[in-house]
């Protein structure tokens, strides 16, 4: 009976108060993963988030470059009622910067191990100021063909360097199954400027990977004081922290969504 009357004085409502926004609503999470990987590299993330009552969604990434992939994204963001927190991870951080520009319910951005341009930049130019990452000796370019006639170039990963310069944290065998189910990126999305760049007027929260050999930890470091990160979180980590240290990642979309809820 002494346990019984203890829990009526706990509200049934109060484990779901954390990271709501005004009005009482929690943000619905938007995860956005980036270059060779698609929506299931956010597992670890989608089952935290989950567990702690958000709405999550992981959308495809079509990875054709940055008009197409952010009017897409911006399509998508459109049809969900109510607050966002848009996460993005790797060029997944160029494309949710012009996506979520003009839209009012995108409360907070979160960058993991992301590009992050300006408008009129790319991910070259900016990518540029630093030495380049060991990745960019790893890739591997294939030609193809589109229904219309139209051609183009895609970038891979050669896969017996993906674990060394893009997941060295993860155990070998792991790395094995990404490299062999990754998905390419379009080369024109390398050089595609961006027409707008949301950070510059939305929250921003930014994790760094200290280990990372495909964007340079010090052009992380830039990007998140360029952006005036309300909060930048550095781990040791490699390019794929969202796969490595998913809970970290967790934590820092969660800060996000809380201080949104609090505007």
């Amino acid at each position: 009976m002494a346990v019984l009357s203890a829990l009526t004085v706990v509200p049934a409502h109060a484990a779901d108060d954390v990271g709501r926004a005004p009005g009482g609503q929690k943000p619905t999470v938007v995860l956005v993963h980036g270059a060779f990987a698609d929506g299931s590299s956010w597992n670890g993330v989608v089952q935290r988030l989950q567990g702690d009552g958000y709405q999550v969604i992981a959308p495809p990434n079509t990875l054709r470059g940055i008009p197409q992939d952010s009017t897409y994204l911006n399509s998508l963001l459109k049809t969900i009622k109510g607050p966002i927190v848009l996460v993005g991870h790797s060029y997944g951080g160029e494309v949710i910067s012009q996506a979520a520009a003009g839209l009012d319910n995108v409360k907070a951005l979160v960058y993991v191990n992301a590009i992050m341009p300006d408008k009129g930049e790319s991910f070259a130019s900016l990518s540029g100021k630093f030495p380049a990452a060991p990745l960019t000796k790893a890739f591997r370019q294939v030609p193809f063909r589109n229904g219309d006639g139209t051609t183009g170039t895609d970038v891979y990963i050669q896969p017996a360097k993906l674990h060394a310069t893009f997941a060295q944290d993860l155990p070998q065998q792991q790395a094995s199954v990404m490299a062999s189910t990754q998905r390419p990126i379009a080369q024109s999305a390398f050089t595609d400027k961006l027409t707008a760049a949301a950070w510059r007027d939305k929250p921003v929260y930014v994790l760094v990977g200290r280990q990372d050999r495909a964007i340079d930890p010090r052009l992380e470091r830039y990007e998140a004081k360029r952006a005036h990160a309300r909060k930048t979180v550095e781990i040791n980590s490699s390019h794929v922290s969202l796969v490595s240290h998913p809970q970290a990642v967790t934590d820092l979309i969660v800060s996000a969504a809380r201080d949104s809820g609090q505007q």
